[in-house]
């Protein structure tokens, strides 16, 4: 998945999976749990996200590609460790 200023939060969660720690280090708090915060970021675009929370968007890319970069690295680690017996 391609991430981009369009990108809505919603589908990035729904890809990767609760990847809130990465918002808060930009100011974006855990809103109760990761099923209701799923639910309140369907309208809201990575762009909307980062003039939210004043942060610069291409930083703000940056850190949600990592993020998405470190998450599918676990994914393959997980499901290789799961193929060869854990």
């Amino acid at each position: 998945m391609e991430i981009t200023k369009d990108t809505r939060v919603s589908a990035i969660l729904e890809e990767y999976g609760d990847i809130a720690e990465v918002m808060e280090v930009f100011g974006v708090k855990r809103v109760a749990r990761y099923s209701f915060r799923r639910m309140l970021t369907k309208a809201l675009t990575v762009e909307r996200a980062a003039l939210v929370h004043r942060v610069p968007l291409e930083e703000f890319l940056e850190r949600l590609r990592q993020a998405v970069a470190l998450q599918e690295q676990k994914t393959a680690s997980d499901a290789g460790q799961g193929a060869n017996g854990g």
